[in-house]
């Protein structure tokens, strides 16, 4: 099977100044020589405690922090050496769900208008009427009506607000998209909930997923391949159930002893 995204020695550094004079130069290796690849079609899984990288991994992907060394593939096309203008393109192609729907919406923007928005960038063929339309039927996929495009964020629940942002995320027509700890601000209850829509997302339209989380529970229900990182280094991979019932490393021992027993 072809990989869509590949990862290949990606490193992300921060450097600070501390000191009275700003002298003293700190590095935070946050991602730190990983590599890895996503078939098309597939979802892997990076799990770690808050602080191991694996949100960072997902941004640099996306551009959003800026890499220090390696490189990014996507369906071979090395994408890290790119400028904006080149790499625009493959802002339809990528899309994130993050953590906080409510932060990730802006909160003086209907829900109509902030699904839309995505259509106005890289949709252009599409007139008003269309887009309308095809917030309607966003809407009805991820399980809310269309009557509800003229409210804003304030008046849905978190789990109605994560699907109103996987809604803004599939819009532009992704394949590729970064799930950004998306279901843990939510309540259990929910989170099955969101989960399952993702599912029946890919199926659907042939997604392929990044899935960060620091559940492993979740990050097993809803992966192909784990990967568990930890200060910056990836130190298991493989097949998602075979990870989670014969996990080899200790840290990833340690993650499975914090999973609840329900």
């Amino acid at each position: 099977m072809a990989n869509l995204i590949t990862v290949d020695d990606l490193k992300v550094h921060f450097v600070s100044k501390q000191g009275l004079l700003s002298q003293k130069i700190h590095t935070v290796k946050a991602v730190d020589s990983i590599s890895f690849s996503i078939p098309k079609g597939k979802t892997v899984g990076l799990v770690g405690e808050s602080g191991s990288g694996k949100s960072t991994t997902g941004k640099a992907i996306a551009r959003l922090v800026p890499m220090t060394g390696g490189s990014i593939y996507y369906n071979e096309n090395n994408i890290s050496e790119l400028s904006n203008k080149e790499f625009y393109p493959y802002r339809k192609k990528i899309q994130m769900v993050f953590q906080d729907p409510f932060g990730s919406l802006n909160p003086r923007m209907s829900i109509g208008s902030s699904i839309s928005e995505p259509m106005t960038i890289h949709l252009k063929a599409l007139n008003e009427t269309e887009r309308k339309d095809k917030v309607a039927y966003l809407l009805n996929k991820v399980g809310l009506s269309a009557d509800m495009m003229a409210r804003f964020p304030h008046e849905f629940s978190g789990g109605q607000r994560q699907r109103i942002g996987i809604a803004r995320a599939i819009a532009a027509e992704p394949e590729f998209i970064i799930c950004d700890e998306p279901v843990s601000a939510l309540d259990v209850s929910v989170q099955a909930h969101i989960i399952n829509l993702l599912k029946d997302l890919q199926s659907e339209f042939n997604l392929t997923y990044l899935f960060v989380a620091h559940d492993l529970a979740v990050i097993e229900h809803m992966s192909d391949t784990i990967l568990v990182m930890t200060e910056g280094k990836i130190v298991e991979q493989g097949d998602a159930k075979e990870v989670c019932r014969n996990p080899q490393h200790p840290y990833t021992q340690k993650l499975l002893e914090a999973v609840p027993l329900i």
